[in-house]
């Protein structure tokens, strides 16, 4: 099982320019997102078969965020859930979600963010998420993940360190997600963790990088939800894969743990599905 894939990059880069980069992209979006937030804006339904939501300020974060990528390294591609990828020959692909949380957004609730992730060759190296209305920057970089609220100054986050399910708090969007095995195993897992909690999306794998939470497990990712974050949980000591025990870099079933035991017990019961 190979965990640590994603903490390899290229020597050569800027990893400065790269850090900047991502901070004045989430400032520029910040600075689209956090006027519409709460302000009774119209919703469109991207699904024929379930509600997906999205805003004008979904589509308009990410446009300022292309901008600002694209100004910085014209030649490298970017994927983004919003807008038609541009695809090029650079080996570095940027991975953005303006509004990981959209339905929080619309409903007033502080629990989404803004994420960009970085990959060279696939391998997802750096890593954002910001939170406007609370001023909230989680970072993952090469060797360091790091929190910083406001003014104050960026401090390292660390894991948890707890090793036993039994002492555990468990997140997920929701357990109406998982379907027939994946859903019985799913119920297996909470009824083995001391507290389950819902609906959080991205923050809760910020909240388990900064130790405040033990374990994330979802299904059915897209790789523009997932990206970002996976810089973010293992530079901070935690361990990420999909279901089968493998790199989550095409995202879909999800385990984010603080520590390889927690990983394992978890990868133990949700494998049966």
């Amino acid at each position: 099982m190979n965990t640590r894939k994603n903490t390899q990059f290229p020597e050569n880069i800027d990893l400065d320019v790269i850090k900047q980069t991502l901070l004045a992209a989430t400032q520029a979006a910040a600075a689209v997102t956090l006027p519409a937030f709460r302000s009774g804006l119209s919703v469109e339904n991207k699904e024929d078969t379930h509600f997906d939501p999205v805003t004008e300020a979904d589509r308009a974060a990410e446009r300022v965020i292309r901008n600002v990528i694209e100004e910085n390294f014209p030649d490298h591609t970017i994927i983004g859930e919003e807008h038609d990828n541009k695809i090029t020959s650079s080996p570095f692909t940027w991975i953005i979600d303006p509004i990981d949380g959209t339905r929080s957004f619309i409903s007033g609730v502080p629990m989404w963010g803004t994420l960009i992730g970085l990959t060279h060759e696939s391998n997802t190296f750096a890593g954002i998420m910001t939170q406007p209305f609370t001023g909230e920057i989680f970072l993952g970089m090469p060797g360091i993940a790091t929190y910083q609220r406001g003014n104050k100054g960026a401090q390292n986050m660390s894991t948890s360190g707890i090793k036993n399910l039994g002492e555990a708090r468990l997140f997920t969007t929701t357990p109406a997600l998982f379907k027939d095995d994946k859903a019985r195993a799913y119920a297996e897992l909470e009824k083995n963790v001391r507290q389950p909690r819902y609906g959080c999306d991205c923050y809760a794998y910020c909240l388990l990088a900064a130790g405040h939470a033990d374990l994330v497990v979802e299904t059915a990712l897209k790789i523009y939800d997932i990206a970002a974050l996976i810089p973010i949980v293992r530079n901070a000591g935690g361990i990420i894969t999909n279901f089968e025990g493998n790199d989550p870099d095409e995202s879909g079933n999800i385990i984010a743990a603080a520590t390889p035991q927690l990983h394992a017990a978890t990868l133990a019961i949700m494998a049966k599905s």
